[in-house]
């Protein structure tokens, strides 16, 4: 089927400090290959130190398509709601600010879908490999795509075409749908996508993903800036299970599980000597499961990762299990949010 009447698209573009990669990723949205009035782009800027927002402010002064507006919450969930309250779309699609984006059919694909599937929820692949990634970010991008560096359960890397539960990587939406389910969780500062994926997921929204929908996101630089990273989305990851219990996942439970068993044991050494036995057995299984699929995926990728994964690795896992563990620990202590209290 081929559309004659396109449908209005608004892409919303929450960013915070983005200097490094606005400017691309707004041009390549530009460059789509999409009727100019059928087009809209919202970039909801945080206060930043970075100048993003003088920067937005310039490039929209010469393209009537983009707006720039701000985001006194300072969260990305916060950017999202301001975003979705002023588009004027008939579809709304979201995209980070440090997104790189192949080829100018990607708003096209995104309303032919939507049509064709007769969907209002479609996911997309979310991939960790732009063109201009350094060694380190394109370790990081292998890691993350293999079974121990990802949650088993998400979709974000499926290369197929095919329909899928929406929680881990809807990412487009009929605008109804936010009159259906609500907004964005405010109190999220990670995984606000993943916990309004679920509300549509349990409302009975279908989702269809395709390698024609793919982006590319860029990974963090450093490790410090990784386990940063994780530690966000294990925060996240909590929340979204104090909120729903059934969306709890294997993958966002077993890194705060390792930690966990790790430090009882160690604990344990002091009372029983001989567990020390023990949690040298665990920690050596880890480290050959981790130098195994460094060893494993060098070789079958580049050489030089085995300097990069068996670092990489634990900081993914013990980032999202200390993020897990410490929200875990204010939520304990009545510090924590409570989602009991409807918002």
């Amino acid at each position: 089927m081929s559309l004659i009447n396109w449908p209005k698209i608004t892409v919303v573009i929450p960013i915070k400090n983005e200097a490094e990669f606005i400017v691309s990723t707004l041009n390549q949205l530009l460059l789509q290959d999409y009727p100019a009035d059928k087009m809209e782009i919202l970039v909801v800027a945080a206060d930043s130190n970075d100048g993003s927002r003088e920067i937005v402010a310039g490039i929209a002064a010469k393209d009537h398509r983009l707006k720039l507006l701000r985001n006194p919450f300072g969260l990305s969930s916060g950017g999202r709601n301001i975003g979705v309250r002023s588009a004027t779309g008939d579809i709304i699609t979201f995209i980070d600010g440090h997104t790189y984006i192949k080829g100018n059919q990607l708003l096209k694909a995104t309303s032919q879908l939507m049509s064709d599937k007769e969907l209002a929820v479609l996911s997309r692949p979310q991939f960790l490999e732009p063109p201009d990634n350094n060694l380190f970010q394109r370790a990081v991008a292998i890691a993350r795509r293999s079974i121990i560096g990802h949650g088993l359960d998400s979709t974000i890397y499926t290369e197929k075409d095919a329909f899928v539960e929406p929680t881990s990587s809807g990412a487009s939406y009929r605008r109804e749908i936010f009159d259906k389910i609500g907004y964005y969780d405010e109190r999220f500062d990670a995984c606000e996508d993943v916990e309004f994926n679920y509300r549509a997921s349990q409302a009975g929204y279908k989702s269809f993903t395709s390698m024609k929908l793919a982006v590319f996101y860029y990974p963090r630089r450093t490790l410090a800036g990784l386990f940063k990273q994780m530690k966000r989305y294990g925060v996240g990851r909590f929340r979204l299970w104090r909120k729903y219990p059934a969306a709890q996942s294997s993958g966002a439970l077993i890194p705060a599980l390792f930690i966990i068993g790790l430090l009882s044991l160690a604990a344990l050494t002091f009372i029983l000597p001989s567990m020390k036995y023990l949690l040298l057995l665990t920690v050596g299984i880890y480290l050959a499961v981790i130098l195994g699929w460094s060893i494993y995926l060098s070789f079958k990728n580049d050489i030089r990762y085995i300097f990069l994964l068996p670092f990489i690795y634990p900081a993914i896992h013990f980032g999202l299990g200390y993020g897990y563990i410490m929200e875990g620990i204010m939520t304990l202590i009545g510090k924590g949010i409570n989602f009991k209290a409807n918002k």
